[in-house]
């Protein structure tokens, strides 16, 4: 399925790619940074990717970590995924997280993130006195083994 979405760049975006996916079979178009930034250890740092969408109704979009960033250097998008909703249509900022012991330097052009869309479902809520049990029933963190 291709669902098409409106973008904008923002002026420092200029010259630099197009958010994309990177290969065939990826799931997450790539982002990057329009600015060079320096996350300190265990600090979060605001990265600009200059790039604006609307997300269509019924829709989300998500905000990911790049796997070798995380998996290399301790560096991931906090909240993640961060939703985009679809009425927000300023600059996808993001928060970055420097888990490592070493500051990492982010330079003007750099793939730091991945852009996702899912299908959402609004649901309404209805109020009851006593849900209904389940063999697992309140049994939570870890209760289902390793």
């Amino acid at each position: 399925m291709l669902l098409n979405i409106q973008f904008s760049r923002t002026e420092r975006a200029q010259g630099l790619y197009v958010p994309a996916y990177m290969t065939e079979g990826a799931v997450g178009m790539d982002l990057c940074s329009t600015e060079d930034v320096i996350i300190r250890p265990m600090d979060i740092s605001r990265v600009p990717s200059g790039v604006r969408i609307k997300i269509p109704e019924g829709y989300e979009g998500q905000i990911r970590s790049r796997s070798g960033l995380s998996s290399k250097h301790g560096v991931w998008v906090v909240n993640q995924p961060a939703t985009i909703d679809q009425d927000f249509v300023g600059e996808l900022i993001i928060p970055m997280y420097n888990s490592g012991v070493c500051s990492y330097k982010i330079h003007r052009g750099d793939r730091v993130a991945q852009l996702v869309v899912c299908p959402v479902m609004k649901v309404t809520l209805e109020e009851v006195a006593e849900l209904p049990q389940t063999e697992r029933g309140e049994k939570g963190f870890g209760s289902t083994g390793k």
